[in-house]
């Protein structure tokens, strides 16, 4: 073992350097993570030193939530420019593909390279993603850039992430998660509203553009503040190869799922060959993609033995439901509230007590699980709270005013900030060492892929609602499938050029299609609380165990 002093209160920022200390002969997890039959020596960090590294990988985060919101704000209007409602999803789904193939590998790779390496690839995927949007020039065009942003995007929340595990142990984990929380909360209240006032102002391009600038200031902090370890990280002799193989299942599984499923109902018939096959195909991928997990993968995507466990599953799917709800309802309250004829500025304000919510909810969290070391009936408590937010959206119309809407995302807000600190102390926790970047990284891609099937089960859901609310409508009518092809191609901005006599009903159908995609949300959270109570108490330990060499 090298020789190293500890940080102190002393020590200078820029000249430090992070040095995990070694633990010897790491056995099998316990219920704390730390390996039974094993010893090891600890290190704490002083807190000017953590607040001055966490805070310059933080800024990225700060940066993806941003965008997230932004892209919410903005998705309408977007495709209103291609003129391809259709679009809407994808904006997304491209962004959260993305992000499920490379969060998963990120752990393995910056175990290999260096926690600042990753995090350096990952501003510069994120900063080419947001310049290809900006100057896009058609639909593919746009998506492309989504996808190469979602690499890096990915990549910065879920590396931060690694670099606080590696300087905290479990039990002080929450407060500080509950900190990088109120980054994240920030840049997703200010994307909304920067968001639509920059599309009001000078189009929704530039709104794209100013992050590239943004991003290059997140590269410098990390350049100055990240320091390579001392000694690699000591998982990495046994992480040698890269599971490649399995990531590119995965994402051929969720491209096939999401292609039949935006298809299906809206531009092919569910039983068309194409549609059957695609969805085929996907189940096939999914199949594979566990098959290679287990039993192939020397360094898996997803440690499906680690899934084993009760509580990493249960912890996993309540990422993976949650995400699918709150993201599903992010997505389609700013069409809903650009329907009611808000601008995209005041889209983008309505969204700002979700943000506040998750940064209360995180905080607040992290500080009960610091001072009590328990979770459980926290995270249950917590998720019968997202159930109840959730069911009131189902009672929105359009002619609802704001402030019940915003009153409910505060609280739905508050849920899902304590849902991610508790899952993420609970991970980390339940593992060894040795698996923590691997587990984090594996609930990053449920996240990722719970968001993009979210999304894309709401598309579905709203296309096909109000296609057939409008064809009952006006289907009648001679001109009908002109005027329809209209409504769904062009957005919300059409609803001015509509006739009279046309309005009200289009208008109805939009409330029709909106109610289902609520209900839709209701059903993921009840379904997100359910596997919420299958896990059990963990120890929330109060020491950092490095496994050595």
């Amino acid at each position: 073992m090298t020789d190293h002093q500890d940080p102190t209160e002393r020590s200078p920022l820029l000249a430090e350097q992070i040095k995990p200390v070694v633990e010897d002969d790491v056995g099998e997890a316990g219920s704390s993570g730390r390996g039974e039959g094993s010893h090891a020596e600890t290190v704490e960090y002083s807190t000017r030193y953590l607040i001055a590294v966490l805070s310059s990988v933080w800024f990225g985060c700060f940066l993806a939530a941003l965008d997230s919101t932004i892209i919410a704000t903005l998705s309408a209007p977007i495709s209103s420019s291609f003129e391809s409602l259709s679009l809407l999803s994808w904006l997304a789904s491209a962004y959260f593909i993305a992000n499920a193939a490379f969060q998963p590998l990120s752990g393995r790779l910056t175990d290999l390279t260096s926690r600042k390496f990753g995090l350096i690839i990952s501003n510069i995927f994120f900063a080419a993603g947001n310049l290809i949007c900006g100057l896009a020039g058609s639909a593919k065009v746009m998506v492309l850039g989504r996808v190469v942003a979602g690499i890096g995007g990915g990549g910065l929340p879920a590396i931060a992430s690694f670099v606080a595990s590696d300087m905290i142990p479990p039990r002080r984990r929450g407060v500080w998660q509950g900190l990088s929380n109120i980054f994240y909360a920030l840049g997703a209240g200010v994307g909304g509203v920067l968001g639509g006032w920059i599309n009001d102002t000078w189009g929704w391009r530039a709104a794209f553009l100013v992050q590239v600038p943004l991003t290059v200031v997140s590269g410098i902090l990390v350049v100055i503040f990240v320091k390579k370890p001392a000694k690699k990280n000591p998982t990495a002799k046994n992480n040698k190869k890269i599971d490649y193989l399995g990531a590119i299942t995965l994402t051929f599984c969720i491209v096939l799922l999401l292609a039949g499923l935006n298809t299906g109902g809206n531009q092919l018939p569910w039983l068309h060959p194409l549609i059957v096959t695609s969805l085929a195909l996907a189940v096939v991928a999914f199949g594979a993609f566990v098959y290679i997990e287990s039993h192939l993968a020397a360094s898996p995507v997803i440690p499906v033995k680690l899934l084993l466990d009760r509580t990493t599953m249960s912890a996993c799917l309540t990422n993976w439901f949650t995400s699918m709800a709150v993201f599903a309802l992010l997505f389609y309250a700013p069409l809903f509230f650009q329907t009611q004829g808000s601008s995209a500025t005041s889209a983008g304000v309505r969204l700002i007590p979700q943000s506040i919510g998750a940064a209360v909810g995180s905080l607040s969290s992290g500080i009960i699980m610091k001072r009590t070391g328990k979770h459980y009936w926290l995270s249950l408590g917590n998720m019968l709270v997202l159930v109840v937010c959730a069911a009131g959206f189902c009672f929105l119309k359009l002619n609802t005013t704001s402030w019940p809407i915003m009153i409910d995302f505060f609280f739905l807000g508050i849920s899902y900030g304590v849902m991610l600190t508790v899952t993420l102390a609970v991970l980390v926790a339940a593992v060894p060492f040795t698996e923590q970047a691997a587990i984090t990284s594996a609930s990053y891609a449920f996240r990722s892929t719970g968001s993009t099937i979210g999304i894309t089960i709401a598309s579905v859901t709203f296309q096909n609602t109000l296609k057939a609310a409008l064809w009952n409508n006006f289907g009648s009518r001679p001109d009908a499938a002109d005027v329809i092809g209209e409504i769904r191609d062009r957005g919300v901005e059409y609803l001015d050029h509509l006739p009279s006599h046309w309005r009200i009903g289009v208008l109805d159908a939009y409330n029709d299609a909106f109610v289902a995609v609520f209900a839709v949300v209701a059903g993921l959270s009840v379904l997100a609380a359910v596997v919420n109570a299958f896990s059990r108490e963990v120890e929330l330990g109060e020491e950092i165990a490095i496994g050595g060499e």
